[in-house]
């Protein structure tokens, strides 16, 4: 009997080392994968800053010249000299419809007010306009070529003669004169490829508004109305005994004498 249980408990360690020999054999769990990991991407990189005091058009669209005037700060009077006029307008068109371009004059602030007093008043609104245009040139000219530029320069309100305006360069130095100014550019407001906008430190007067015109030339006087005079009468066919007759009384009276004298004779 004690055989009997001997083996018994001997085969059912035997089981018990045969489980745990397969379970020790049994393929190892596979290894738990890590979430897969986002790249990480690089923040954008900021846009280049534009020189200090300089304006640059960031996206396409259409220049407003007045916009840019106001957002300056030291152009009220000549932004509000473009309305008046509606010179704003015309600019407007000109850069979004032609490739020309435009370069500004801009005056500041400080510079209408050193005019004479009441000078802007005095004059009328086509003087007005005629003086916003000559700060105007229809053409775009950055800051390099202004050693380059062609003298007189033309601008809106004309070219030449009264309207005269002379760019000249001495070094990195830029003037302008009209005749009766002589101003300097003293910065750059805002450029890009079509529109140059340069501060200056005076207004520029043509000689056109603000010098007396010349007189103008007298009238040709035309051609004199020909004087019809009487026939002259040959002396040889008037009788001697008559001459003195018809000299005193005058050609009209020939031919009543002529009369007479046939009558005498007849009798």
């Amino acid at each position: 009997m004690n055989c009997q249980a001997f083996f018994s408990l001997f085969s059912l360690l035997l089981l018990c080392l045969n489980c745990t020999r397969t379970l020790a054999q049994s393929p190892a769990a596979a290894p738990v994968q890590a979430p897969p990991v986002s790249p990480v991407q690089s923040p954008p990189a900021p846009p280049a800053q534009a020189p200090s005091g300089v304006q640059v058009a960031a996206s396409p669209g259409p220049t407003d010249v007045v916009k840019i005037l106001e957002k300056a700060g030291h152009f009220t009077i000549l932004a509000r000299l473009l309305k008046a006029t509606q010179e704003n307008s015309e600019l407007l068109s000109e850069l979004n419809n032609t490739n020309n371009g435009v370069t500004i004059f801009a005056p500041t602030d400080n510079s209408f007010s050193s005019l004479k007093v009441g000078t802007l008043n005095s004059l009328s609104d086509g003087q007005k306009a005629e003086l916003v245009k000559f700060h105007v040139v229809p053409a775009f000219i950055s800051s390099s070529q202004f050693q380059t530029v062609s003298n007189p320069v033309r601008t809106q309100a004309g070219t030449g003669g009264r309207l005269s305006l002379n760019v000249t360069t001495v070094g990195s130095l830029v003037n302008i004169a009209t005749g009766l100014t002589n101003a300097s550019v003293s910065g750059t407001v805002y450029t890009d490829n079509q529109l140059a906008i340069y501060q200056v430190d005076k207004v520029l007067l043509p000689l056109d508004l603000f010098t007396p015109k010349p007189p103008a030339p007298a009238p040709v006087p035309g051609p004199e109305s020909p004087i019809k005079k009487a026939p002259a009468v040959d002396s040889a066919t008037v009788p001697n005994d008559l001459s003195g007759a018809v000299n005193s009384i005058g050609y009209n009276n020939v031919a009543s004498l002529a009369v007479a004298m046939v009558a005498a004779i007849l009798h």
